[in-house]
């Protein structure tokens, strides 16, 4: 707590998450990979995990459903509302786990044409503490893994 800023600390969810990804494909492909569910099943997952449902509905207002299933079973669903869409270039989404309703973060998507090649550059927001960004940058870097083998195959 400081005199400028009298919340308490526990309630500033201030830490934040960015993460750059080149690839070699368009935006529109990559923004068709990203919001639509037979692709997105297809290359999304932390490591170890794999996507064994994805619904969406792409409208302002709109949810949408990800189920991360790993090695033993278990499945997390992760899961919000789209805040804005602008084809191809830009997504900005709520981000909760299911389990955790109460989580109130954030998540924008920019698709940045790059010549022939795509940055996907995206930017976590109103994370709950260091630990849980560092859970999620290893996560984004899983799904961004997943999607540049997806979109670029050898």
């Amino acid at each position: 707590m400081t005199a400028k800023d009298p919340r308490p600390l526990a309630a500033d969810r201030s830490v934040a998450l960015v993460v750059r990804r080149l690839i070699d494909a368009t935006a529109e492909r990559i923004f068709a990979a990203w919001t639509q569910p037979a692709q997105i099943e297809k290359w999304w997952g932390p490591e170890t995990a794999t996507c064994s449902d994805a619904e969406i509905d792409l409208v302002i207002g709109g949810r949408y459903r990800i189920a991360n299933k790993f090695p033993d079973g278990t499945i997390v669903w992760i899961a919000g509302v789209f805040e804005h869409i602008e084809p191809p270039h830009k997504l900005v989404y709520s981000w909760q786990l299911e389990a955790h309703p109460e989580s109130a973060e954030r998540v924008t998507v920019r698709f940045a044409a790059r010549g022939r090649a795509t940055e996907v550059i995206i930017t976590h927001e109103r994370i709950a503490d260091p630990a849980a960004r560092d859970r999620h940058r290893q996560g984004w870097h899983g799904c961004l893994d997943g999607l540049t083998a997806y979109l670029e195959p050898a």
